[in-house]
């Protein structure tokens, strides 16, 4: 047949509808639960209805943080969310991203609005969250002074450890003036120097418990020195403090539970870890003794005397032979130095009388050619002006003075006249 759409166009097309409704993207939707199934995935698949008619929701497990309870059949609620077509099957179903109890939908709309301004001022955050000590002698506790939650605290305490001491702090913990009596006794009991604090109530309404989810209790939690363990109703309710506290017990028995160390199996762990020290200590003991004795053994088969005398007695025979060789070294070197001396005196004394001898001829050598001595014979020695030699008739000239060196005294002359031999072939 011309024209005809498949399923699937069909479906897609009345998808896209849905989408672009705006009525439909952001509804609230009022019914009582029916068919609730939570499954394995965290996703929550149910049914909404009313006396005339039912739809299918779900709510899928990244929206759960916008659930605060347990859902159950036959509650009536508030579901907030779009209303989509599910292209597969045909057919259409609520996604629901909020669900609260009808009627309290205001005090639960503050309670998301409180839990993210505190969530983005970061008191929220795992780094500011305390450490709950292991072992607590002193425990504070913020509750009211008649209930089941004070009773079952005491109880789990004196069960776990008779020897802890409870400290109570009598506030209100529901109606008028609850959120200042809580935040009294933060204060009071953490000025008080104690190990751990336990802040809560049993369950309610939301508008019972609604003193927990107030700025000011969750501000007194968070600015306290001391660990704080929250425990405000029943396993499914969820308050501002149980965020902001360092550590959320589901009931006030399981924050007894968690503060308070069970002091018989303490007893028996340190029991069972002194018997484990004292059997491991015995065995080292006698792995000891057992080595002792083995040493002891040892030093009297090797008595470490006999060999001290053994060696004292060979070190003084080297000491003496070590004495005696040097004493001779010291005589053989005296002897060496003795001959020694000898021999280089025997040959200064001829080095002497050669030098002697040598220095004599050199004398005479030098006396024989002084000039004194030439000039003795009738000779003299003769320089210029500038006390130059003259040599050579060539070397004066008519008014020179020239000084002559005699034997007994120096003349000085003025050269009158200048006559050069003359010089013959044989001569040349």
């Amino acid at each position: 047949m011309a024209g005809a759409y498949s399923v699937t166009q069909i479906n897609a097309y009345i998808k896209n509808m849905f989408a672009q409704d705006f009525a439909l993207n952001r509804i609230s939707i009022k019914g009582e639960v029916s068919n609730c199934k939570y499954h394995t995935s965290g996703h929550i698949y149910f049914t909404l209805k009313d006396k005339a008619s039912s739809i299918s929701a779900v709510m899928f497990a990244g929206s759960r943080k916008g659930l605060s309870f347990h859902l159950e059949e036959g509650q009536q609620i508030v579901a907030k969310g779009s209303v989509e077509v599910y292209e597969r099957d045909g057919r259409y179903q609520l996604y629901a991203q909020e669900i609260t109890k009808e009627g309290m939908g205001d005090l639960f709309e503050r309670f998301l609005k409180l839990r993210t301004e505190l969530e983005e001022m970061g008191m929220f955050s795992p780094e500011y969250k305390k450490e709950i000590p292991r072992y607590a002698d002193r425990v504070g506790v913020v509750t009211a002074p008649t209930g089941a939650a004070i009773r079952d605290i005491m109880n789990i305490s004196a069960r776990r450890n008779p020897f802890v001491q409870l400290y109570l702090y009598p506030a209100l913990v529901q109606g008028k003036g609850a959120a200042e009596s809580i935040v009294k006794g933060i204060e009071a009991l953490d000025q008080m120097g104690l190990d751990v604090l336990i802040v809560g109530r049993g369950g309610g309404s939301i508008e019972d418990l609604w003193a927990f989810n107030e700025e000011v209790v969750a501000r007194a939690i968070f600015n306290c020195s001391v660990p704080v363990i929250s425990a405000v109703g029943h396993e499914t309710d969820v308050t501002i403090a149980d965020y902001v506290a360092d550590m959320r017990a589901p009931t006030p028995s399981a924050a007894a539970e968690l503060a308070v160390f069970d002091y018989k199996q303490f007893k028996e762990q340190t029991d069972s870890i002194r018997y484990t020290l004292r059997t491991m200590l015995e065995r080292k003991l006698e792995r000891c003794r057992f080595y002792a004795d083995q040493y002891s053994l040892k030093l009297k088969y090797f008595d470490p005397r006999r060999g001290i005398r053994e060696r004292r007695q060979r070190l003084h025979d080297l000491e003496e032979k070590l004495n005696s060789l040097i004493h001779r070294r010291i005589e053989s070197e005296r002897r060496h130095l003795d001959e020694s001396a000898l021999v280089m005196s025997q040959l200064m004394e001829k080095q002497r009388l050669r030098d002697r001898h040598r220095l004599e001829l050199l004398a005479g050598r030098l006396h024989a050619c002084s000039p004194l001595t030439k000039i003795g014979g009738g000779y003299a020695f003769i320089t210029d002006s500038q006390n130059r030699r003259i040599d050579s008739v060539m070397q004066a000239e008519n008014g020179d003075l020239l000084h002559l060196t005699l034997m007994d005294g120096t003349i000085e002359a003025e050269v009158t006249a200048v006559e050069p031999k003359e010089v013959s072939e044989a001569d040349k």
